[in-house]
């Protein structure tokens, strides 16, 4: 395989498929290909693939079939193919602005925190908000949550604003406190908390919709701030190998960035936008019905809704207290009766309704709403989901495969949350948490994905996580919460032909077969049937998207 310096391929040479890009035939060969087949079970391997019109024509063992002999021919050099990754549930705009921002995954401490926040005061001096995101108190020795008063005695004067990993708690200093009027007699918002002392004072940690106090103070990034921010993760996402974003909360402004983006074609990779339900948009978007761009670049079709908090701030609803805080359930980010309203207009307008729901009573809610609006308007046939669907009472597994629902998982969050899930469920609990396994065996669609950027967008962790049930160091021996460990085959699956049915897009994505965009991609180590304690260390050597060539490592 020719080998060029680690690049993203130029957007200039992408623009809106030329005759010429895409009249010539091409045949990859010399490669050791996977692929799932549809309405099947197995995978189909395959040595070669020839491609027209960036579309399949079709894939074979060796010897390369001669009415294919006139095609361009590409030597794949051994390496393996499989479909393009699909993320089932990202935020495509998170990921380009946190990596403009304060880096704060896997700091080990409040105070080695504070150090970064530092240094990046003193390298962007024309900031006038300190962002940043990543940091979580579960890996800190003493696993408290921060407060302001570390903020405050780095003697930066602008306000800063931290969000917590997984984006549901956030970190701010006294300077952001001030400016969004937060005082000891500011009531807690609905579905959210802030913090307080004994004497009654903000502490400086905001809980889920608190954080919208000072949120709503920062100034919107501007249309070519956020453009640009596009551009790095659209970067970051093709150098892993992912061909496809289900982005899970467009906003008005990611919306216009996207059809501007396809108008002028300049969207890199496949995006299937969940509207964001909390939009004032949301009804002028439902009234303008769905959208699909040719060659299938961008597609806008659901919404995205919330349903509780996340159970690393214990935010997630739970039905019984948290083993470890036995006065909190969790919250509610929608009201249920607002909620049912919600699945109920959107499907209404035939739009896929997808929602959050992380602790057993968020996802009990969610099953209800969807229960009562079929009754009420229809859309079983929406292939809705319930994004996370992440600790489910053992009475409402079965729900899922009975209302029709898709689970839209996150593998990697087994493997990240284990060190903190027994201490906040108990062991009774776990029996129904992060249960992919259960859902599969009862015939219930996992599409799968990383949360991006709460969890780093790289598809071969969250692959690595639902095969082993492991952590990167291969820990705990044998996998936490084994029982739930999914096959190579099931985990691929649902990165590929799973998400794109996910996305009613499995006739023309989600596996290598004729007719099909030819999205693929080449890695350097066999994911099906190597060592599976390997698999988080896979690279991407070449991304390809309707037969283009998109991306190409060193």
């Amino acid at each position: 395989m020719k080998t060029i310096k680690n690049t993203i391929v130029p957007f200039l040479a992408l623009i809106a498929f030329s005759s010429n890009a895409l009249s010539k035939c091409k045949l990859v060969f010399n490669v050791k290909g996977h692929t799932p087949v549809t309405n099947s079970q197995q995978l189909m391997t395959f040595d070669w693939l020839a491609f027209n019109n960036g579309k399949i024509l079709a894939t074979g063992k060796k010897p390369v079939n001669t009415q294919y002999n006139h095609c361009t021919k590409i030597d794949g050099d051994g390496q393996y193919m499989l479909p393009g990754l699909i993320d089932a549930h990202g935020h495509v705009s998170g990921l380009g602005n946190e990596m403009l921002r304060v880096k704060l995954r896997d700091v080990q401490s409040e105070l080695l925190a504070v150090e970064k926040v530092k240094i990046f005061a003193k390298q962007n001096k024309e900031s006038q908000w300190i962002l940043g995101r990543g940091w979580n108190q579960v890996l800190w020795l003493n696993k408290a949550f921060p407060s302001k008063v570390s903020l405050d005695q780095t003697g930066i004067q602008r306000p800063i604003v931290l969000k917590r990993i997984d984006g549901h708690a956030a970190w701010v200093n006294s300077k952001a406190l001030a400016i969004a009027g937060i005082t000891r007699s500011t009531p807690d918002p609905q579905g959210g908390k802030i913090a307080r002392d004994n004497q009654g004072n903000a502490t400086g940690l905001l809980i889920d919709m608190a954080i919208e106090l000072v949120e709503n103070k920062i100034p919107n990034p501007s249309f070519l701030e956020q453009d640009y921010a596009f551009d790095k993760a659209f970067e970051h996402l093709l150098s892993l190998g992912i061909t496809s974003v289900h982005d899970a909360g467009v906003t008005k402004l990611d919306l216009e960035i996207y059809l501007n983006r396809v108008e002028r074609g300049k969207l890199p990779i496949r995006i299937y936008g969940m509207l964001d339900g909390s939009s004032s948009e949301l009804y002028h978007w439902l009234d303008k019905g769905t959208f699909q761009s040719s060659h299938d670049f961008l597609s806008i079709g659901s919404v995205k809704l919330y349903s509780d908090g996340a159970l690393g701030s214990r935010g997630a609803a739970l039905l019984a207290p948290y083993s470890d805080d036995i006065d909190n359930k969790g919250l509610l980010l929608t009201k249920p009766q607002k909620l049912d309203k919600l699945v109920e207009d959107i499907l209404s307008k035939g739009f896929q309704v997808n929602i959050h729901a992380i602790g057993d009573r968020g996802n009990r809610l969610v099953l209800d709403a969807i229960e009562k609006a079929y009754k009420k308007v229809g859309g079983r046939k929406l292939r809705n989901r319930i994004e996370h669907s992440q600790i489910v009472s053992l009475d409402d597994i079965p729900r899922f495969k009975q209302l029709d629902m898709i689970a839209s998982i996150q593998p990697i969050f087994a493997t990240s949350d284990m060190n903190m899930a027994g201490d906040r469920l108990g062991s009774e609990r776990l029996k129904g948490a992060y249960a992919w396994k259960k859902f599969i065996q009862q015939g219930t669609i996992i599409a799968s994905g990383s949360d991006f950027p709460i969890e780093l967008a790289n598809p071969f962790h969250g692959l690595h996580a639902a095969i082993t049930r492991q952590d990167r160091n291969n820990r705990p021996e044998g996998g936490w919460l084994p029982e739930e460990k999914i096959t190579a085959t099931q985990a691929l699956t649902s990165f590929t032909l799973n998400a794109a049915f996910a996305a009613h897009q499995e006739k023309s994505l989600g596996s290598l077969e004729k007719g099909k965009w030819a999205d693929f991609i080449l890695i350097d180590q066999d994911l099906i049937n190597g060592n599976p304690q390997e698999i988080w260390k896979i690279r991407v050597l070449q991304t390809w998207i309707a037969g283009e060539l998109r991306y190409e490592r060193q």
